[in-house]
């Protein structure tokens, strides 16, 4: 039995879905399938049900998952420990990132890098839940996300800062004289959003329905930059984390009415998993970065 045979199986097990899982894992579905069925064969017993494209775990499965889970965990906490008992400040620090934050790391990824030359930053950006998923599989050290719930289970989730959704709008904007805005008055102005499954985008919707108030939506983007570039130059407005808009000279930002919109981000690490010394000094200069901004 190997170690990448039970990262494969977490990972097939985690996604439910062996080409989606060998594609995160950069091997071909094909290796990801050889290898689990050797699991499953040194095992003697299957692992997965195969339905249509989807697999699904047997309750052998289930419970040999619990087990490989803890077994990855392990031996990640005794490379961390020797790298820590070395006192090396070297390697790969993986970081999950919201596009809210694109603004606020900025300087920390150019101060962080020389100051720490021997560590090197791999920073991904994605929706929360995509993100969350990632760090629970171990892909990532730690995220830096906003979220609507101060505890989850499994996570370490440490505050950060406090947001609020705001619009935001050309200078040439007929609406860009207000000094804030309350949320009936939304209805008819053409918006552009940020996709569904993205953090300010799931918020938002959430208020919008608890106020019974419909949008005029024209355009929906997944791309956050590319979407304040048509808000900069077009008629248009968006609804998005003030953080998100900070250096867009030309963007007026208008306050929203009202105490929904406030929202709070979090530092998010695994529990039970030691935390690596990279990861400890980033958040050391990322609480420096912020402690301004609280």
């Amino acid at each position: 039995m190997e170690l990448r045979q039970l990262k494969y199986f977490v990972k097939a097990a985690e996604i439910g879905n062996f080409t989606a899982a060998a594609k995160e894992l950069y091997v071909t579905q094909s290796t990801l399938s050889q290898q689990i069925m050797s699991l499953e064969g040194e095992l003697n017993t299957y692992l997965f049900d195969r339905v249509g494209k989807k697999v699904l775990l047997t309750e052998g499965g289930q419970i040999f998952l619990e087990h490989a889970r803890y077994v990855l965990e392990e031996v990640e906490k005794g490379r961390q420990a020797v790298e820590e008992l070395q006192g090396l400040l070297t390697g790969e620090l993986r970081i999950g990132v919201t596009y809210a934050f694109t603004s606020m790391l900025l300087p920390l990824l150019v101060s962080f890098p020389q100051k720490y030359p021997g560590i090197r930053l791999q920073i991904v950006y994605g929706s929360p839940d995509e993100l969350e998923r990632k760090l629970r599989a171990q892909d990532l050290d730690l995220l830096l996300t906003f979220h609507s719930k101060d505890h989850e289970d499994g996570l370490q989730m440490q505050p950060l800062l406090r947001s609020r959704i705001v619009m935001a709008v050309s200078k040439k904007h007929p609406l860009s004289g207000k000094k804030s805005i309350g949320i009936k008055a939304l209805k008819g102005v053409d918006m552009i959003l940020a996709t569904p499954g993205y953090s300010s985008r799931d918020f938002l919707d959430e208020i919008l329905k608890k106020h019974e108030v419909s949008l005029s939506i024209k355009i929906e983007m997944n791309d956050v930059h590319s979407l304040l570039s048509l808000v900069e130059k077009g008629h248009w407005a968006t609804l998005l984390n003030e953080r998100a808009v900070t250096g867009w000279k030309n963007i007026i930002v208008i306050p929203l009415e009202g105490q929904d919109w406030v929202r709070k981000s979090y530092i998010i690490t695994l529990k039970g998993i030691r935390l690596k010394k990279s990861a400890a000094r980033f958040i050391q200069e990322l609480e420096k970065v912020t402690a301004d901004r609280k």
